[in-house]
């Protein structure tokens, strides 16, 4: 057997090609523990997350409708008596109080009528006292044994009649004096004046619009309620049942210049059906409004003080994610992972609400989440608090690919 070529030795490049392969293959000889890892490298270290402890805390949901604002009472003005519309009191727009004149109808017709009453009652009351004396006279004559039974009789039914007519004639009289007092309209509320329905000189009926007056103070602010907030709707629907022994529920409004309005309000009414077109249940909060400041008409916005969640969680919303059994969350015990599965609540502020799943003193990791398994070892470093975890979220992201990087340089 020949150990070189005919003619010669092998060539010097395929003497280095073969004594590099043998090293190649001596290097990737197994370790003793059975993996595949090259001999040289070392085992690639923890990764980096970043962990944040949490506490039991009581929470306030609010939640945010689009509402638009009505005046708390709006009366239709209208003619109590028929008559020319002599002059309008008011100017329109203008905010007048309870008892102020709008209109005035012509008068004189009930001024006359009211001087023919006065003057029936004047006959009655004529007629009256002279049936007294003539009782007076046959009640006395009676006890001298001079008249009949039947004459007194007599005597006393015309004092009685009399007595009777005169009573009529007083209702007469009153009747005039409304009347003629219903020909000055005055306002029935304190509010905003609307346009007047007909000029003066106008002739008008009873029972003709005239105008319309708004209360502003207080403001009504209607809104409407997903079907899911169920906890508002009964707590309003008992604040309207017993006002002593259960508070309604705050709100607060939003003007349509994005400005926050002073005062608080209370959400005293909800519907008790729901719309089926909606889905949606009818409420109302009312607000003061002193100084007008939100006109009925408005769109605003309120929000609503929903619930009170007492022993709850708050965490970050990047720090939750979705396992196989439901929403989960990452707790570091001893440096390593372990997947918590949580029940979630609302969002407040931003912030996931954790309603079972966690306990006092739990570290949670709110960042570095990217491929992170149940069991595994991790390096964590502690924020002081969400907001800080949530600004260098973006560093601990980073860390896998300049792990990667240093790898492949070794």
């Amino acid at each position: 057997m020949r150990l070189s070529p005919p003619g010669g030795t092998y060539p010097l490049k395929r003497i280095l090609a073969v004594g590099l392969l043998a090293l190649l293959i001596a290097g990737c000889e197994p370790n003793d523990d059975g993996g595949g890892a090259p001999m040289g490298g070392g085992e690639r270290p923890p990764p980096p997350v970043v962990v944040v402890g949490v506490e039991p805390r009581s929470v306030e949901v609010v939640e945010e409708y689009a509402a638009r604002a009505r005046g708390s009472r709006e009366v239709e003005v209208r003619a109590r008596v028929e008559g020319i519309l002599e002059e309008r009191l008011y100017t329109e727009g203008q905010v007048v109080s309870q008892g102020d004149a709008l209109f005035r109808i012509d008068r004189e017709p009930y001024a006359i009528e009211l001087k023919r009453a006065e003057a029936e009652r004047a006959n009655a009351q004529a007629e009256l006292n002279q049936a007294n004396r003539e009782w007076r006279r046959i009640a006395t004559l009676f006890d001298q044994n001079a008249v009949s039974e039947r004459e007194r009789d007599s005597a006393l039914s015309a004092r009685e009649l009399a007595e009777a007519r005169l009573a009529l004639t007083e209702a007469g009289v009153a009747n005039a004096e409304l009347n003629m007092s219903y020909t000055e309209v005055r306002a029935p509320l304190a509010g905003l004046t609307g346009l007047e329905s007909f000029p003066e000189g106008s002739l008008i009926e009873r029972g003709t619009l005239l105008t319309s007056v708004t209360q502003q103070d207080p403001i009504h602010v209607r809104f409407s309620l997903p079907e899911r907030d169920a906890a508002l709707q009964r707590t309003a629907r008992r604040a309207m049942a017993n006002a002593d022994e259960e508070d309604p529920r705050e709100a607060w409004l939003t003007l349509p210049d994005g400005s926050e309005y002073g005062e608080t309000g209370l959400v005293d009414f909800t519907a008790s059906t729901i719309d089926p077109r909606t889905g949606s249940v009818s409420a109302r909060a009312v607000f003061p409004n002193p100084d007008g400041l939100v006109v009925p008409g408005q769109f605003v916005r309120v929000r609503v003080l929903v619930q009170e969640l007492d022993d709850v969680f708050l965490v970050p919303q990047e720090a939750v994610g979705q396992g196989p059994e439901g929403p989960r969350l990452f707790v570091v015990e001893e440096e390593t992972a372990h997947a918590r599965k949580v029940a979630l609540g609302p969002i407040v502020d931003n912030r996931q609400v954790v309603l079972s799943g966690l306990e006092d003193g739990d570290r949670i990791i709110v960042s570095g989440l990217v491929n992170l398994q149940d069991g595994m070892s991790v390096q964590a470093s502690e924020a002081a608090s969400a907001e800080e975890a949530a600004s260098d979220e973006t560093a601990a992201e980073a860390s896998p690919d300049d792990e990667t990087a240093a790898d492949e340089e070794a």
